[in-house]
Formats: structure tokens, C-alpha cells, sequence
């Protein structure tokens, strides 16, 4: 039991060390996987397309 309390003091004592981002931060950083996820998604809806196209000319579908 001795060495659970221990864990549990390490445990608070790093916790404190953290350093822990801002709000500010935060929504900058989900703003921004946001938009590249929406970015890259196009961006490979795009490419499918194009290939798609390509090879409908080579198979001579319509």
C-alpha cells in the first residue's frame, strides 16, 4: 500500500510540471487539422477523379 501512495505522489508532483497548452492554442491547432483534413480530401477526391477519367478513355467506357 506504501508504494501506491508513492505512484499517486509521483504522480502529482509531475502533473504540476506539466505544462499544459492554452485554449488559444488548441483551437488553432484543431482549426488547422481541420482544414488540412478537408484540404487533402479534395485533394485525393481530385486525383481519383482524374484517374478515374483516364482510365475510362483507356477501357472505352462511357
Amino acid at each position: 500500500m506504501n508504494k501506491m501512495v508513492q505512484y499517486l505522489k509521483d504522480v502529482k508532483a509531475e502533473m504540476i510540471k506539466v505544462n499544459w497548452p492554452t485554449q488559444k492554442d488548441v483551437t488553432g491547432a484543431t482549426t488547422l487539422v481541420i482544414c488540412l483534413s478537408i484540404v487533402m480530401a479534395a485533394y485525393i477526391y481530385g486525383c481519383d477523379l482524374g484517374l478515374q477519367f483516364v482510365m475510362g478513355l483507356f477501357l472505352g467506357a462511357r
